[in-house]
Protein backbone atom coordinates (compact mmCIF):
# COMPACT_ATOMS: atom_id res chain seq x y z
CA UNK A 1 0.00 0.00 0.00
CA UNK A 2 2.85 2.44 0.97
CA UNK A 3 4.35 1.92 -2.72
CA UNK A 4 1.12 2.69 -4.49
CA UNK A 5 0.34 6.28 -1.99
CA UNK A 6 3.55 7.10 -3.03
CA UNK A 7 2.79 6.58 -6.73
CA UNK A 8 -0.57 8.11 -6.40
CA UNK A 9 1.74 11.49 -4.49
CA UNK A 10 3.47 11.52 -8.08
CA UNK A 11 0.85 11.31 -10.28
CA UNK A 12 -0.83 14.53 -8.22
CA UNK A 13 2.35 16.50 -8.37
CA UNK A 14 2.40 15.43 -12.16
CA UNK A 15 -0.83 15.01 -13.97
CA UNK A 16 -2.57 18.24 -11.61
CA UNK A 17 0.91 20.38 -12.44
CA UNK A 18 1.97 21.37 -8.83
CA UNK A 19 4.63 23.04 -8.68
CA UNK A 20 4.74 24.44 -5.27
CA UNK A 21 5.13 21.18 -3.26
CA UNK A 22 6.59 17.84 -3.84
CA UNK A 23 5.70 14.64 -3.91
CA UNK A 24 7.22 13.91 -0.85
CA UNK A 25 5.77 16.95 1.25
CA UNK A 26 2.45 15.48 1.19
CA UNK A 27 1.24 13.77 3.91
CA UNK A 28 -0.64 10.32 3.84
CA UNK A 29 -3.88 11.11 5.30
CA UNK A 30 -3.69 14.72 4.63
CA UNK A 31 -6.50 16.43 2.91
CA UNK A 32 -6.52 17.09 -0.66
CA UNK A 33 -9.10 19.60 -1.02
CA UNK A 34 -9.54 22.94 0.74
CA UNK A 35 -7.22 22.39 4.01
CA UNK A 36 -4.28 20.11 3.55
CA UNK A 37 -3.05 20.37 -0.26
CA UNK A 38 -5.77 22.81 -1.14
CA UNK A 39 -7.25 21.49 -4.34
CA UNK A 40 -9.95 22.82 -6.13
CA UNK A 41 -13.29 21.66 -8.13
CA UNK A 42 -11.08 21.79 -11.58
CA UNK A 43 -8.50 19.60 -9.78
CA UNK A 44 -10.72 17.23 -9.13
CA UNK A 45 -11.60 16.49 -12.68
CA UNK A 46 -7.73 16.12 -13.14
CA UNK A 47 -7.78 13.48 -10.41
CA UNK A 48 -10.33 11.88 -12.18
CA UNK A 49 -8.72 11.92 -15.74
CA UNK A 50 -5.86 10.50 -13.59
CA UNK A 51 -7.62 7.54 -12.49
CA UNK A 52 -8.89 6.53 -15.54
CA UNK A 53 -5.51 7.16 -17.35
CA UNK A 54 -3.21 5.30 -14.97
CA UNK A 55 -5.16 2.92 -13.64
CA UNK A 56 -8.06 2.15 -15.88
CA UNK A 57 -10.82 3.20 -12.78
CA UNK A 58 -14.03 5.10 -14.48
CA UNK A 59 -15.28 7.18 -11.80
CA UNK A 60 -18.86 8.53 -12.46
CA UNK A 61 -20.39 9.32 -8.77
CA UNK A 62 -19.41 12.34 -7.29
CA UNK A 63 -20.33 10.94 -3.85
CA UNK A 64 -17.65 7.89 -4.24
CA UNK A 65 -15.15 10.27 -5.81
CA UNK A 66 -15.36 12.53 -2.64
CA UNK A 67 -14.96 9.90 -0.37
CA UNK A 68 -12.16 8.43 -2.15
CA UNK A 69 -10.39 11.80 -2.99
CA UNK A 70 -10.38 12.50 0.94
CA UNK A 71 -6.41 11.62 1.17
CA UNK A 72 -3.66 10.01 -0.80
CA UNK A 73 -3.96 7.15 2.29
CA UNK A 74 -7.98 6.68 0.77
CA UNK A 75 -7.31 7.02 -2.86
CA UNK A 76 -4.64 4.21 -2.76
CA UNK A 77 -7.45 2.42 -0.77
CA UNK A 78 -9.96 3.02 -3.58
CA UNK A 79 -7.73 2.48 -6.16
CA UNK A 80 -6.55 -1.32 -4.76
CA UNK A 81 -10.74 -1.84 -4.73
CA UNK A 82 -11.16 -0.83 -8.02
CA UNK A 83 -8.50 -1.37 -10.43
CA UNK A 84 -8.92 -3.75 -13.28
Amino acid sequence: MDQLIAELKHHIIDDLEIEDITADGIQTDEPLFIEGLGLDSLDAVELVVMLERHYNIKLTDMETAKAAFASPRTLAEFVTKHRA
